[in-house]
C-alpha cells in the first residue's frame, strides 16, 4: 500500500524486479518522476529479526529515545533511521546512496549501478592496489565517525558498493550515533573487519588503536 502511495503521488514512477532479497528488507529497481533509477527498499514488516537482533541498535541511541516494540512501529523507526544516517554521512561528504524520501516500511535511494544492473561488491571485484582500497575504506569509515557523528556497525565486503572505481557504504539502518553505549564495540568490530577481508589480500593493516588513536 505504501509503494501504491508512492506511484500515485508521484514520488515513484515505476517498480521493477528484485534487485536484492534479505532476511529484514527487498531492494527493488525503479524509475522516479523524473526517468531516474532508484533503489526501492521495502523492509518486512513479517520479520522477526527486528524484535530478535535489531532493538540494541535503536535503544541508547539518543535520537529513538521512546521507541515502541510491536514489529511495525519498529519496522517503520528503522526505514527511518537508515534515511537520516544516509542523509547524515551524504552531508558530511561521505560516498553512500543518496537518500531520496522515506515513508513507513519503504525507502528511496538514489541508485547505485547502470541501466537496472546493481555495481558490484567489494568482495566481487579484483582490486589493482588492494592496500590503496584498505586506506580509501578505511579514512571513509574515520570521515563518517567525525563528521557525520556515525559508526556504520554492519562494514564488511558484503556493505561495500565498488560503482565507476570508488568504494560506495550501503546499509544504514544499524549505524548509531557515537554517542551510543556500544559505539565503540561496534567500530572496532568495523575495523576488525575490514582487517580481516584486507588481510587475506595480503594487505597490512592497522589495528583499531592505530588507526583511531586518542580520537574517541
Amino acid at each position: 500500500m505504501t509503494v501504491l502511495k508512492m506511484l500515485n503521488t508521484g514520488k515513484l514512477r515505476e517498480l521493477h524486479g528484485v534487485l536484492k532479497s534479505g532476511k529484514e528488507s527487498r531492494v527493488y529497481h525503479g524509475i522516479d518522476s523524473e526517468g531516474g533509477e532508484v533503489a526501492v527498499k521495502i523492509f518486512l514488516t513479517t520479520s522477526a529479526i527486528f524484535r530478535q537482533g535489531r532493538l540494541k541498535y535503536l535503544q541508547g541511541d539518543p535520537r529513538f529515545k521512546e521507541v515502541q516494540h510491536d514489529t511495525t512501529s519498529l519496522v517503520d523507526q528503522w526505514a527511518l533511521k537508515e534515511f537520516w544516517n544516509l542523509r547524515l554521512a551524504s552531508d558530511a561528504g561521505v560516498e553512500v546512496p543518496t537518500p531520496i524520501h522515506v515513508e513507513k516500511n519503504v525507502l528511496l535511494l538514489k541508485f547505485i549501478g547502470r541501466e537496472g544492473i546493481p555495481a558490484p561488491l567489494l568482495r566481487d571485484v579484483k582490486l589493482q592496489s588492494p592496500k590503496d582500497w584498505y586506506r580509501k575504506i578505511v579514512e571513509m569509515v574515520k570521515q563518517l565517525y567525525s563528521k557525520a557523528g556515525l559508526v556504520h556497525g554492519d562494514i564488511s565486503e558484503y556493505n561495500i558498493m565498488i560503482p565507476n572505481g570508488y568504494p560506495v557504504l550501503i546499509d544504514f539502518g544499524q549505524a548509531v550515533s557515537k554517542e551510543h553505549p556500544e559505539a565503540r564495540v561496534f567500530l572496532e568490530r568495523d575495523i576488525s573487519n575490514l582487517n580481516h577481508y584486507f588481510q587475506m589480500l595480503k594487505v597490512r593493516t592497522r589495528s583499531y588503536e592505530k588507526i583511531f588513536g586518542e580520537e574517541n
